[in-house]
């Protein structure tokens, strides 16, 4: 656009330049990006895959403080994912959820058992009623297990925690499923649970 121009031209920010400014509002814990209303300044080459990891302009970003950093200001609108900052906000590609939780603690047992999660973020929430856990299944019935890790954000609950959770599912009212929080989170119909 030429210079002297009425017309204000938004200019995609570069990753550097988000990243400094989450570190700014991320001194004081998680930023409250659900509050800031910046302008949208486009789609950044900013993925995160399945497994967790994160590609700017296609190549693996390696450093995990600025993988967290990044994950502090992550905001779902409707089903598109961004990057907030007080000043700017630009879109990114998730190809599941922005989150992968890697591990849980057991706590007691029965209705007042809690299952602490871990993302691979360094999030730990612990599983109930403001942390729900619920299990989608594919068209091959391949179960995707989630927890809410904060806002509408979830964390994809990995295979072997998935697994783990089946280890200590009970069965109530026709669902088999886990306990946590005092609430009881279904995984599968009770007559559909294979022998």
């Amino acid at each position: 656009m030429a210079k002297g121009s009425d017309a204000q031209k938004i200019e995609l920010p570069s990753a550097e330049s988000i990243a400094a400014s989450a570190q700014e509002v991320a001194k004081g814990g998680l930023p409250p990006v659900e509050k800031w209303n910046p302008p949208f300044c486009g789609d950044l080459d900013m993925r995160i895959a399945r497994d967790g990891t994160w590609f700017y302009l296609s190549t693996p970003i390696g450093r995990a403080a600025l993988v967290k950093l990044f994950s502090s200001i992550i905001r779902k609108d409707g089903d598109d994912y961004f990057l907030v900052t007080p000043v700017e906000k630009v879109g990114i590609t998730v190809d599941d959820a922005p989150f992968v939780a890697l591990d849980f603690n057991v706590a007691g047992s029965g209705e007042d058992q809690k299952l602490r999660f871990e993302t691979h973020v360094g999030d730990y929430v612990i599983a109930g009623p403001d942390h729900p856990i619920r299990v989608a299944y594919d068209e091959d019935g391949e179960p995707s297990p989630y927890v809410l890790v904060r806002r509408n954000l979830e964390a994809l609950i990995d295979r072997k925690s998935f697994y783990r959770l089946v280890d200590i599912g009970t069965h109530h009212q026709g669902w088999f499923g886990v306990w946590s929080g005092g609430a009881f989170f279904k995984i599968i119909k009770s007559e559909e649970l294979p022998e």
